[in-house]
């Protein structure tokens, strides 16, 4: 099992970087396309906001270009390598890897991203008030 506190288990459960008590989306399934970027504002363990600043997840499509390689390659590997395919059906295992891990792709590159900027803090606990005006 991944261990609490380390950033492995953040990135892979897509739970709240600093505190890793709930889960960041409101869907925990990511193939639940409609709400695949749906993202609680705030953890209600710890009261981490989640986006940071506005546009903060653009980020993340730095790290989806990275993770998708990495999804490409083992693709690669597995059907060139391991099972001896041509090269044509090679590309056709990378295309239809990447098409039916997209939604994956996209949730662990959030995760992944906000895990750069976020310190787990088992004793981290914000009490925020909303401003009356």
């Amino acid at each position: 099992m991944l261990k609490k506190g380390t950033k492995i288990n953040s990135i892979l459960t897509g739970s709240c970087p600093r505190c890793h008590e709930e889960s960041m989306y409101k869907a925990s399934n990511p193939y639940a396309i409609s709400q695949i970027f749906k993202m609680h504002e705030r953890c209600s363990h710890c009261g981490l906001k989640y986006k940071i600043e506005p546009s903060f997840f653009y980020g993340a499509m730095y790290v989806s270009y990275a993770v998708g390689i990495a999804f490409a390659v083992a693709a690669f590997v597995i059907s060139y390598l391991f099972i001896g395919t041509s090269l044509k059906t090679s590309f056709i295992a990378i295309v239809s890897t990447l098409v039916v891990f997209m939604p994956v792709i996209i949730r662990l590159s959030r995760n992944i991203w906000i895990n750069f900027f976020i310190k787990y803090d088992p004793h981290a606990v914000e009490h925020h008030h909303p401003v009356k005006g």
